[in-house]
């Protein structure tokens, strides 16, 4: 059975304090060029990761190997600033972003009607930071975000420090599936719950 990703992102404590570090005194800037060198290194010592990532550019996507190598280097990277997008964001500096908030009318309808619903989110960019941004939504309603909490303790505990609190609730996934009357009780109490979905292709054999 092959390996499956267990909600940890992968780095130490010692990692984290350099971005962190780089981020607050000399800017987001000298992060990312901090990263071109990160993203090079686990290029070679995440053989697994690397080795997946080779199969999916040079035999799905039929990528020519020199293609195939540089892929996999941009997708470490692109990976790599979706982290530390978070924390700089997570840390103040929301401010230094621009973004688009696409269909929110919908949301502030649901809202503004005192009406509970589901928010489905694409399985990709940086959905962690929703509750960021989710706080500029117009009228007072609670907002819930479906996540995991299996991030390593001691990074966790450092970045604590740093990350400002909003007003968005955890539903925190569980093993014996607790969690879904979590989100009953929420929508019972019109509460908002946002998830991230995965779209499926079917084709036939």
């Amino acid at each position: 059975m092959p390996n499956q990703w267990k909600g940890k992102s992968r780095g130490s404590v010692l990692g984290y304090k350099i971005f962190v570090f780089s981020i607050r005194r000399l800017g987001l800037g000298s992060a990312y060029f901090i990263l071109y060198f990160v993203a090079f290194y686990f290029c070679f010592f995440a053989p697994a990761s690397t080795k997946s990532s080779y199969y999916y550019f040079r035999k799905r996507l039929k990528y020519g190997t020199l293609k195939s190598i540089v892929s996999i280097y941009k997708s470490y990277y692109v990976f790599g600033q979706t982290i530390l997008d978070k924390v700089a964001i997570s840390s103040g500096l929301r401010n230094r972003f621009t973004y688009h908030f696409d269909g929110i009318e919908h949301l502030n309808e649901t809202l503004a009607n005192k009406k509970g619903g589901i928010l489905i989110s694409a399985h990709l960019g940086n959905f962690e930071i929703a509750e960021f941004f989710l706080d500029e939504l117009e009228g007072s309603a609670t907002i819930n975000l479906l996540t995991t909490d299996a991030e390593h303790r001691a990074i966790k505990e450092y970045l604590d420090r740093y990350i400002k609190k909003s007003s968005t609730k955890f539903i925190i996934l569980q093993d014996d599936l607790s969690h879904i009357f979590e989100m009953n009780a929420a929508l019972a109490k019109n509460e908002i719950i946002c998830m991230t979905g995965i779209d499926m292709q079917l084709r036939p054999s």
